[in-house]
């Protein structure tokens, strides 16, 4: 029954949700689950769990793990965000996001007329800031992990060594960027070789598991120090980077207080800055909390004006509010009230979109991008793990640290490099966000973990560029609002609206064809586009157990006992 009233709109059948019905719940586990982009990552933290590892010592192993199998965006080379909840309702927040290195200028890539050079923070070794990747692992293992460090690298090294057989979007993706890896690389890199890549093809990386051998033996000397450290510096004197010994010496991972609020009775706590993710996504929520989204439905005509409208406030206010807290002072209690919020959409209307150009970031007193991955674990005594990592855009910056085997990130462009300008992602940005020395980049990152009458309920993320924070409420919604099981929540079409440039980017499955009439004739353009994020999360059933949700997007795979 609940499933017919989810797809049934006024005279109208959702075709839609055929794209995402389950003819049966997904499999449930009792004593812990992984749920990862990649199924080699997902066995790695499954084998960690069965062998008495906690969710902090899989979410170590899925990581580097991910840094071979998935190099896309799974990585050594980038940075990311951890949110962390032990059993008995403890949480933390570790921001290990890349840093401008201490050369890093404003306007270091603008050309003499005051422009954004493109390409310039895109891709080569300029367009990386300090990895934080290595440091954030080991920083949480020493807070919360119980096995062995070297144990938990360990299957990265294997699978390094030995090889794994690439997925048929993994070949696909190889081939594309020939061209570009030959480029950035001329000393070569394991990514490119005569022949085209085929499904099963076996991919053997033995600089990088050379690498991770000296993390596995020396934590974060083997990457910031010696051997590693002097291939980052080489790499980066061959081309026009700027990372330094002293950058990768002084970089240092973060545990900052989780941003946490309430929806609907739900207790939601995400990342804070130096990620816009968990403020923009409490603040849409908060838009949207005092409509009855449930009664009108999943992707309805209410439900999705109230939506767009209230991504699109959000949106307006991270190109403004939002930066690095050490470097900026962001007015994040009001950012994420009720009644901030709820006045923001005072001024929509049923009968019309609103205007991108009318609406701009709310008035606060003065205060006292598309790759990335993100994995989800619960492990047996009820500890749960939510982290997103990226490199930025897919195989960041395309420079394989010549000798040690990994990408290097592109997140630089994450800043704003002129304000006003756009991003890779179309983001635009402020002085909130401008390049200085030893900052770190805004984010979208969101991973985010739910409780429910102050049990552990959901635990979500996404990767997606400027589409995480959207693809995480809408997520959300589908679970509390619309009493979509996991699977069903991860699977069901997606849209998002970003401010600007003004339109709705939409699946091509999402939005029934007579909502999307309505819509278009009430001034919303929507946009057709390829898939939107790749979610993984892990939903708390009433009896205890555990309902993974893989994204069918991508390759991604849950795995439990």
């Amino acid at each position: 029954m609940l499933q017919q009233l989810l797809c049934l709109s006024v005279g109208a059948v959702l075709i839609s949700c055929n794209a995402f019905r389950q003819e049966k719940l997904p499999r449930a586990y009792r004593n812990g689950l992984v749920v990862t982009a990649h199924p080699e990552a997902s066995n790695v933290g499954l084998q960690i769990l069965k062998a008495g590892g906690n969710a902090v010592d899989a979410a170590v192993a899925v990581q580097f793990a991910l840094a071979v199998v998935y190099p896309n965006a799974g990585n050594i080379g980038g940075g990311g965000f951890m949110v962390y909840r032990d059993v008995d309702g403890e949480f933390a927040a570790l921001d290990f996001r890349e840093a401008a290195p201490a050369a890093a200028n404003r306007d270091m890539y603008l050309d003499e007329s005051g422009n954004p050079i493109v390409d310039l923070s895109l891709r080569g070794q300029l367009a990386s800031g300090v990895p934080g990747v290595v440091d954030g692992m080991v920083r949480a293992h020493e807070r919360f992990g119980k096995l062995d460090w070297a144990a938990l690298v360990k299957p990265a090294v294997d699978l390094a060594q030995k090889g794994f057989p690439l997925t048929a979007m993994q070949a696909r993706e190889l081939n594309s960027r020939k061209e570009s890896f030959t480029k950035y690389n001329p000393l070569g890199t394991a990514f490119v070789r005569e022949v085209e890549w085929t499904e099963g093809d076996t991919l053997v990386q033995p600089e990088l598991a050379h690498t991770l051998s000296l993390i596995a033996e020396r934590k974060r000397a083997g990457f910031y120090e010696g051997e590693v450290a002097d291939r980052i510096v080489e790499e980066m004197n061959r081309g026009n980077g700027i990372i330094s010994y002293d950058d990768l010496k002084r970089y240092e991972a973060k545990w900052r207080e989780p941003v946490a609020s309430t929806y609907r009775g739900y207790r939601v706590v995400s990342m804070p800055p130096p990620s816009s993710g968990g403020i923009a996504l409490i603040s849409m929520l908060k838009s949207v909390e005092a409509f009855p989204l449930s009664r009108w439905g999943f992707q309805q005509d209410s439900t999705m004006r109230v939506m767009i409208e209230a991504e699109r406030r959000v949106y307006a206010d991270r190109a403004t509010h939002l930066g690095d807290p050490d470097f900026y002072d962001v007015p994040q209690d009001m950012l994420i009230d009720s009644a901030y919020n709820a006045d923001r959409m005072r001024n929509m209307s049923f009968s019309h979109a609103s205007f991108s150009s009318d609406i701009h970031a709310g008035s606060l007193p003065q205060p006292e991008h598309e790759e990335t991955t993100h994995f989800s674990i619960v492990d047996q005594e009820g500890n749960a793990v939510s982290l997103t990592t990226t490199i930025n855009g897919s195989y960041g910056s395309h420079v394989v640290v010549a000798g040690a085997g990994f990408l290097l990130n592109n997140e630089m462009d994450d800043f704003s490099v002129k304000p006003g300008a756009p991003n890779m992602y179309g983001l635009i940005g402020g002085t909130a966000n401008a390049i200085e020395p030893g900052k770190r980049m805004l984010s979208s990152m969101t991973p985010t973990i739910l409780e429910k009458d102050g049990e552990l309920f959901l635990v979500v993320g996404t990767p997606g560029g400027s589409t995480i924070m959207t693809s995480v409420f809408q997520t959300i919604l589908n679970v509390v609002d619309f009493g979509m099981n996991m699977q069903e929540a991860v699977s069901a079409p997606r849209f998002h609206h970003q401010w600007l440039p003004d339109e709705v980017a939409a699946e091509k499955e999402a939005i029934d064809p007579a909502v999307r009439r309505s819509l278009s004739g009430s001034g919303y353009k929507l946009v057709d586009r390829s898939a939107i994020g790749r979610v993984d999360a892990i939903l708390v059933l009433p009896d205890g157990s555990l309902q993974g949700g893989a994204d069918p997007r991508g390759d991604d795979k849950a795995m439990g006992y």
